[in-house]
């Protein structure tokens, strides 16, 4: 019996190993992909640490697939921008027939250790026509600056995030960033940007009607109610 329980335990010990090294990867395309330490990214690129042999190798969006980064999924999407397609990388919140999507915002939680590589975004938004009360809208444009490498800084406070929604079966992906003070020309956009979503669900779209007010929390249950039930 002893014996049994010193292998279960170095059984788990070896797939709880195996989990930790890999946490972090680089999908390049379906069975493609690399593994290692994910050293940061802005959006548009991702550096990670290869573990097979220690080089730092960088990846643009518009080349792969998508990356794993601490249990963190983000996908490559292509994003329209002064009627020109780039690709960005974008985090994925809540997957399923309706995805749930978002980019920007703090990256860490920690200070870096010196001499790691840091990538801080630089996002600037411009408003479009399809903005909404926050003034935040996709025909604006993206710009992004470059990031900085200071470890003595201290950290920069956290970023708002900006939040997309799309759905299988359709290319376009719509922002629905909440905004703090939010009007009623806001909530009315993210409304009916929902409401297209849900359309072929009668409960969730009378639970968007009934509602006067969205934030982040209350999308993501939406959306993940309604994945639950269209697979």
């Amino acid at each position: 019996m002893k014996t049994i329980k010193f292998f279960c335990a170095i059984l788990l010990f070896s797939i709880f190993s195996l989990a930790v090294q890999a946490q972090d990867a680089v999908v390049i395309d379906t069975g493609d992909f690399v593994r290692g330490t994910i050293q940061g990214t802005d959006y548009m690129t991702v550096s990670i640490k290869d573990d097979n042999n220690g080089e730092l190798k960088t990846y643009k969006a518009k080349d792969i697939k998508e990356f794993l980064w601490n249990g963190m999924t983000f996908v490559s999407k292509p994003f329209v921008t002064n009627k020109k397609t780039d690709y960005r990388f974008f985090k994925l919140v809540e997957s399923g027939k309706v995805n749930l999507y978002s980019m920007g915002g703090t990256l860490t939680t920690e200070k870096p250790k010196r001499n790691r590589l840091r990538i801080v975004p630089s996002i600037g938004i411009g408003i479009g026509t399809g903005g909404f009360g926050s003034g935040i809208g996709l025909g604006g444009g993206v710009s992004f600056g470059g990031g900085r490498n200071n470890d003595d800084e201290p950290q920069r406070q956290a970023r708002r995030s900006l939040i997309y929604i799309d759905k299988a079966g359709s290319p376009e992906m719509l922002e629905i960033t909440p905004s703090v003070d939010q009007t009623n020309a806001g909530m009315e956009y993210i409304k009916n940007s929902l409401l297209e979503k849900f359309a072929d669900d009668n409960n969730i779209s009378a639970r968007v009607k009934d509602m006067d007010k969205f934030d982040v929390k209350s999308i993501q249950a939406l959306v993940k109610a309604y994945n639950s039930v269209h697979k």
